[in-house]
């Protein structure tokens, strides 16, 4: 196999007849329109995403997908829940609701869960194991911070899988950091590689969550929700939504409204997003974002190792000390 046609392979699972649109793609995906790091700087920052949790109707069909389309590992597996990781880390939960309603596009929510690659290498197996294994995608982008391509599962959670760029050639202005959809250097990802050959046997060691990207009703009170409650800083607004992080990641948290302007609170009995959890350096940092909580009259149910609370759409949100 060439790899001009692992290309071509590559832009047909994407629906896409070329690279520009495929962008277009990726742009509907972030919304865009205006314009050798690994996890390892997503992950060390005060806070950080930790792990997801999903419910789903067919636990087989979408614990199974993403083993063999993302290459988690299973961890754990009864007849009502599964939970999947990368190095021993667990990274995703999915739980059984049998027969629940399927979560809306315009409610509030998840709109996707972003797995971040250690390396650019690490990305470029995974797209020459994609093609292989004819996984759909929805489109490829480069964000200038990071090189990114976009898919959804069986049930219809979004999913990102992406690798940054060096943290030391990311544009900062003020606090707002440069990014961009452009078309994603697909050839150049495959020199390093083999296009030839899938060698992606699963997930590396290091794949963790980078960010997560939500949907919610109103982009002023999400922000002041993971901005001011959480602890959140902001690092980019643009039209319908905006970005967060810990640290100086360029986002460790999309919320966006281009579907769910106006949405209510959330069916928990739908499938979908059930929580997600930030894991949190300290013990002292974990108590101010505690108190934090407390002071902005926002919910704070003690778990174990941390708190839970939820944002004004009702998704779960578990602070945890590591």
């Amino acid at each position: 196999m060439s790899i001009d046609l692992t290309r071509r392979t590559l832009l047909h699972l994407a629906g896409a007849s070329s690279l520009s649109a495929a962008a277009t793609a990726a742009a509907l995906a972030e919304g865009a329109a205006d314009g050798a790091a690994g996890p390892t700087f997503a992950n060390r920052t005060p806070m950080r995403i930790g792990m997801v949790t999903l419910r789903v109707r067919n636990l087989d069909l979408v614990t199974n997908y993403y083993r063999d389309a993302i290459g988690l590992t299973v961890m754990q597996r009864t007849a009502t829940g599964a939970r999947l990781g990368a190095g021993g880390v667990p990274l995703l939960d999915l739980t059984l609701r049998a027969g629940a309603a399927t979560e809306a596009r315009n409610a509030a929510g998840l709109y996707h869960t972003a797995f971040l690659m250690p390396t650019r290498k690490d990305l470029a197996r995974w797209l020459v194991h994609a093609a292989t294994n004819k996984v759909p995608l929805s489109g490829f982008a480069d964000h200038l911070v990071s090189e990114s391509v976009y898919l959804d599962d069986p049930e219809g959670n979004g999913i990102e899988v992406y690798a940054d760029r060096a943290p030391e050639s990311w544009k900062w202005d003020a606090g707002t950091v440069a990014m961009a959809t452009d078309p994603l250097d697909i050839d150049g990802l495959l020199t390093l590689t083999n296009p030839r050959i899938s060698n992606y046997a699963g997930a590396p060691d290091g794949l963790r969550i980078g960010h997560m990207h939500l949907r919610v009703g109103d982009l002023e009170q999400a922000d002041r929700f993971y901005g001011g409650a959480i602890g959140f800083d902001p690092t980019r607004k643009r039209t319908g939504a905006a970005f967060l992080s810990s640290g100086r990641y360029h986002h460790h948290l999309g919320i966006n409204v281009w579907q769910s302007a106006g949405a209510g609170r959330r069916d928990d009995a739908a499938t979908g997003l059930a929580w997600f959890s930030l894991e949190v350096a300290t013990p002292e940092l974990l108590q101010a974002q505690e108190q934090r909580l407390r002071q902005a009259g926002e919910p704070a149910v003690a778990i174990a190792n941390g708190v839970e609370t939820a944002d004004p759409w009702g998704t779960k949100v578990r602070l945890i000390e590591v």
